[in-house]
């Protein structure tokens, strides 16, 4: 199978489906002749011209609210928010109308778009480019909320997304955009709401997301090194989560450690607590369920500061070896 990166797997992703689907077009801020603000798009303007990539002025409610309204008369827009951090402007389509009109119409309607948008840290972008809102989507019911962290899910995962017929949320972080992978060439599908072990183990199970999840690996591969060994679970998608992934992991290894870079309050990581906590997982646990998150202050500019804003690798490493050592 072909090596290929993140990046060209979103790009190939909505190639294929375009190619497929007359239907389907991209919307967004110099989504065309510049190819994206990550050049995810580059080259697709000469493929497809600009009835199919459709450059917009400086609006993210327009441009969303643009796709919603197509989405209702039978297209299947992508819109591409460039930061995450824009969403905000975007979200009196995305949360009070999007999500909601198949709902107000009784079902007659479907509103079958994708909104992509880069987010996290790590490039120095700073306080207003660098910010993660996932839960603030998952928090609205009628958003689906996907976050894939290798090319293969990212493919497999913006096929997907694009073939449903609800309002999807899909989250790319921009520091995975570089990073290779095996990817088939063909077109395939992996259905939202089920969750990936990237790594077995059986002494703690490590839930991460987005750029959190290689991060994990990283750590259980230095763990092993001690004879701890880690499980790594991806949700992969957020919103449905896959809590019977979950909960059967929790299970087997009693002890838990949930890692995203978001800010503890108010983050994924609480809902993954209340999950496993209400769940029969719960009288597996041998220890406290344990979140790692990012600092509750704006992301700053400065690099150092940056690093120190979110988990590292040695910030897990630390936590899963307190966890694995802890008794209770």
């Amino acid at each position: 199978m072909r090596e290929i990166t993140y990046l060209e797997a979103v790009r190939e992703a909505m190639t294929q489906e375009m190619e497929r689907d007359p239907r389907v077009f991209l919307i967004g801020e110099d989504v065309g002749e510049y190819g994206g603000a990550f050049q995810v798009s580059y080259g697709m303007l000469e493929k497809f011209g600009p009835e199919r990539i459709l450059d917009t002025p400086i609006t993210e409610l327009g441009l969303t609210g643009a796709a919603t309204g197509a989405a209702l008369i039978g297209m299947r827009p992508i819109a591409e928010i460039m930061f995450m951090d824009f969403t905000t402007l975007a979200s009196e389509q995305l949360v009070n109308q999007a999500a909601k009109l198949r709902f107000m119409f009784g079902g007659q309607s479907t509103v079958p778009m994708v909104l992509r948008t880069p987010a996290g840290s790590g490039t120095g972008a700073a306080e207003h480019h660098s910010q993660s809102f996932e839960n603030w989507f998952v928090h609205v019911p009628g958003l689906k909320v996907v976050m894939p962290t290798t090319p293969y899910d990212v493919k497999g995962l913006l096929i997907a997304s694009i073939r449903d017929d609800n309002p999807v949320v899909f989250i790319e972080h921009k520091l995975l955009y570089k990073t290779k992978g095996d990817v088939p060439e063909e077109l395939y599908e992996i259905p939202l709401g089920k969750a990936d072990i990237k790594r077995e183990g059986k002494d703690l199970t490590t839930i991460a997301t987005g750029i959190m999840v290689q991060k994990s690996l990283t750590a259980a591969e230095e763990l092993d090194k001690e004879g701890i060994d880690i499980e790594v679970v991806d949700p992969r998608t957020l919103r449905p989560l896959d809590t019977e992934t979950i909960v059967n992991s929790v299970k087997k290894t009693g002890k838990v450690l949930i890692v995203h870079e978001a800010v503890k309050t108010g983050g994924f990581g609480g809902e993954l607590a209340g999950v496993i906590a209400e769940s029969e997982a719960f009288g597996y646990l041998d220890a406290p369920i344990l979140r790692l998150a990012g600092r509750e202050v704006p992301l700053p500019y400065n690099r150092n500061l940056e690093h120190k804003a979110v988990p590292q690798v040695e910030d897990i490493i630390e936590k899963a070896r307190e966890l694995v050592n802890l008794r209770v």
